[in-house]
């Protein structure tokens, strides 16, 4: 019984994905006005899938290493909500070229901007949302680039200063003042010169898998510039999204699984399962790369 149970839901899952990817597929995501976008560093290595001890994170995708960094007292993120939470402040940035970013004054609204609903009690959304907040705007990220030939390091704040005025057991009362962040400079200058473009809908249909949102911003963003076919092997790929799997096997299967519901929503992806790793094919990427209006500092 438990297992009909729990096919009718992968079912029912599944059908949902068809019907937002068609209709992802009958208006471009510009023409809808759902073009967003994720900060680059933040596709190339990602962030825990999963609460973990500690206040640091690493994640390596070849000679690229991610270390995430958080106040003890505070955590590191995980999950799917500071994912939502970066493609939404990196839109922003990118659609007013500001470092101050203005959240409103209704914590109901903001939820509702990146497709939550907002509940309350202990496992309520909303409580979880402004847990994952103080998480993200408390973080930095310390990126490196080590190879034989070349090392390079750089340090990001993904937001320099953050006042949130609302009110968790009110979330539809609009505060004295308006939430607002300053974005870390060095952030905000990844953000809008080398911005990886996403379709919003997407994000919010993948909502609940933190895992297969990684996956399909990376995979839009690889497509963006592959030239030849290219088999990414299994071990770099449970490095770059799945280090807290203890048995390879059980990230392959993990991995194969998110992956389904990504290419439901990004079907023009060209890839194949192979027994050494996944190969990629040049394919049309889910948004075109080309820049649009008003992403320049200044720009309307």
């Amino acid at each position: 019984m438990a297992d009909d149970k729990l096919q009718q839901k992968r079912i029912e899952r599944v059908n949902k994905l068809v019907a937002e990817s068609m209709a992802m597929e009958a208006e471009a995501a510009r023409e809808a006005g759902a073009l967003g976008f994720m900060a680059r560093a933040l596709v190339q290595a990602t962030m825990p899938h999963k609460a973990c001890p500690g206040a640091a994170f690493v994640r390596k995708n070849g000679a690229f290493t991610l270390t995430l960094l958080s106040p003890p007292q505070i955590g590191l993120p995980y999950g799917a909500l500071p994912r939502l939470l970066v493609a939404w402040v990196t839109t922003e940035a990118v659609r007013i070229g500001e470092r101050r970013i203005v959240l409103g004054d209704n914590l109901s609204g903001f939820m509702r901007e990146l497709g939550l609903v907002p509940t309350g009690g202990r496992w309520g959304t909303v409580g979880r949302i402004k847990g994952q907040m103080r998480r993200l705007f408390a973080s930095s990220v310390s990126c490196t680039y080590d190879d034989p030939n070349h090392w390079a390091m750089t340090s990001v704040k993904i937001v320099e200063h953050a006042d949130l005025w609302w009110n968790p057991k009110n979330p539809d009362q609009g505060a004295l003042f308006e939430s607002t962040l300053i974005l870390g400079e060095s952030f905000f200058t990844e953000a809008i010169e080398h911005p990886v473009p996403v379709d919003m809908r997407a994000l919010r249909s993948l909502r609940q898998s933190p895992m297969a949102l990684d996956i399909y911003c990376w995979l839009t963003y690889r497509m963006s510039y592959l030239s030849k076919p290219t088999l990414i092997p299994w071990f770099a790929l449970e490095a770059q999204f799945g280090a807290d799997y203890t048995r390879p096997r059980a990230f392959r299967e993990a991995f194969l699984q998110h992956l389904k519901a990504v290419l439901v929503v990004y079907p023009g992806a060209n890839v194949e399962p192979l027994l050494d790793g996944l190969e990629l094919r040049p394919s049309p990427t889910h948004v075109a790369p080309a820049a649009p209006l008003g992403l320049r500092r200044g720009g309307g």
